[in-house]
């Protein structure tokens, strides 16, 4: 580190220690201007010592209210010169008056250096001995008192700078911050269109061609127009949770359509689709379900949901399904199990989903072969 920066260093560590122990600089301030009051103290005991007891703590005061210490040091100081009596030998009044140059108003700091110059003139010119270098003297007077103004206003300036500069580093982060955050928006939107520029068509198309095949179908009277109309209402119901999902994402929407989200009411319209996919679902409920809060019925939903198309997608031919939900003392079970062929690593797919959503109610997700089939069994826990 190079000398200036060893002198910065320095003098950081001083501020800071001074903040933190104003009164250990008093005392140290305060310890030259009782030595320079020794003799004054020997030769007149008594008016020195309670001018010295009445000075001191207006110096342990000159932070906190800068002006009446000032005011009470000037009068100490005009009653010690009628007195013939020393006792810090004006560099208390230069002290004070440093300290209403760094911490008082302007019109404090122009009535103390006001009445330092009257204070100081009047000593040397009627209450001091006649000399032939008054002038000099007085010069010599109002060289400190312009010297303790200057090193005030010195001080202030830098605190107001350093408090600028704070306060600057304070915007700077907030503005930063709005920054990064305008980027995620920014972000989501992008990821919003994309999906629904990309995920959006694709469906969307998927229900076109649904529709059509339904309409060929019921034309030719096939058995076929059953199926695809599940197929385009399917396709259709994605689409509108797909739209609602991006209106959440892009942040810029005013008014994005939201709508209610699914519970257990809206396995009854599930479970029809994916029977008509090939999978044979049974449903069998027990307890108080509809009590239950949105949230833990959106859970439920959405494990069964996952839950059924892991079978559909791993389970094989032939393979069928049983969904049981069961509501007691504040929990709710879920038990999803197919006699399918499916691999354990198959079968996995999604348990992750399963896992975060479980969790979010204190519940516990226990996923695995069972007999000839697989086993999904979710406890969750509806929040007192």
């Amino acid at each position: 580190m190079s000398t200036q920066g060893r002198l910065v260093d320095r003098q950081t560590r001083l501020r800071t220690f001074g903040r933190r122990h104003p009164w250990v600089m008093d005392t140290l301030v305060a310890v030259p201007i009782v030595l320079l009051s020794i003799p004054d103290l020997i030769e007149k005991p008594l008016s020195a010592t309670i001018a010295t007891l009445v000075l001191l703590p207006a110096l342990y005061w000159r932070r906190r209210y800068p002006l009446p210490a000032f005011l009470v040091t000037a009068t100490i100081e005009t009653v010690e010169a009628l007195l013939d009596v020393g006792v810090g030998a004006g560099a208390i009044l230069l002290v004070m008056l440093f300290g209403v140059a760094s911490r008082g108003s302007w019109r404090a700091l122009a009535w103390a250096s006001g009445i330092t110059i009257g204070i100081l003139t009047a000593q040397i010119y009627l209450l001091g001995p006649v000399t032939q270098n008054r002038i000099l003297t007085l010069l010599l007077a109002l060289g400190l008192t312009v010297a303790a103004i200057a090193s005030g206003v010195a001080v202030r300036t830098r605190r107001a700078y350093l408090v600028a500069l704070e306060d600057r580093a304070a915007r700077l982060e907030v503005e930063r911050d709005q920054r990064a955050r305008l980027a995620v928006a920014d972000e989501r939107a992008r990821v919003a269109r994309e999906m629904h520029d990309i995920v959006g068509h694709h469906v969307s198309v998927i229900v076109g061609l649904a529709d059509g095949g339904v309409a060929l179908a019921t034309s030719r009277e096939e058995q076929t127009a059953e199926p695809l109309r599940l197929i385009g209402d399917t396709g259709r119901q994605a689409l509108s949770e797909l739209r609602r999902m991006l209106g959440v994402l892009r942040e810029g929407d005013a008014d994005p359509h939201l709508s209610p989200q699914p519970g257990i009411d809206d396995l009854d319209r599930l479970l029809p689709s994916v029977r008509a996919a090939g999978l044979p679902v049974t449903y069998s409920t027990s307890g108080e379900l509809h009590t239950l809060g949105k949230g833990v019925q959106l859970a439920v939903y959405r494990i069964v949901q996952e839950a059924l198309t892991n079978t559909l997608k791993h389970a094989g031919r032939d393979a069928s399904a049983a969904v049981t939900l069961a509501a007691s003392d504040g929990e709710v079970r879920v038990r999803v199990r197919d006699n399918g062929r499916g691999t354990p690593a198959a079968a996995s797919h999604g348990l992750l989903g399963m896992r975060e959503r479980a969790a979010m109610y204190g519940g516990v997700v226990t996923a695995g072969p069972a007999g000839n089939g697989w086993l999904v069994d979710v406890v969750l826990k509806e929040p007192s």
